[in-house]
């Protein structure tokens, strides 16, 4: 499956940086600009040739500032009961402060996990080869006999 996808090169080169910048901020935490810089980069790659990410990654990274979202280290993770007694994760961004939430519902789940968002899933249109119209073709009444089956009497 891996020889078939587009820009595979560039799922390489977005996969790198995500992974460079996991490694600076575990050797240390400090270098949180370079991680950042890293995940900046990522996300430019990946809007000039219009890649999708996974969400799991999207979430890792801040929308406001590209900083790397990592428990204790660059963000902070609450465990809330939201609007209407759900339950819902807070991650907060240590850097710019940005919030966001997420439902933590045992039962969601998300698009891309759902089978008919896979491809192999979709429906195919039937192609008809030039032979199988032919043979389809053949067995259709032709329109230049003005008889009808249903009137003919079956006598004669």
């Amino acid at each position: 499956m891996a020889g078939n996808i587009k820009d595979k090169e560039a799922f390489q080169r977005l996969n790198f940086l995500y992974q460079a910048a996991h490694c600076v901020l575990a050797h240390n935490p400090e270098n949180v600009e370079l991680a950042r810089f890293y995940c900046f980069t990522q996300k430019t790659i990946a809007k000039r040739l219009v890649l999708r990410q996974d969400p799991s990654v999207k979430r890792t990274i801040c929308k406001r500032c590209c900083s790397l979202l990592i428990p204790g280290v660059t963000s902070t993770v609450r465990q809330k009961r939201g609007p209407r007694r759900q339950r819902v994760t807070v991650i907060r961004c240590l850097s710019c402060g940005l919030t966001r939430r997420f439902p933590n519902n045992p039962k969601h789940q998300l698009w891309v996990d759902q089978p008919e968002a896979q491809l192999e899933n979709q429906p195919q249109p039937e192609t008809q080869s030039p032979s199988s119209k032919a043979a389809v073709q053949s067995n259709k009444p032709h329109e230049s006999s003005s008889v009808d089956s249903s009137t003919q009497n079956p006598a004669t």
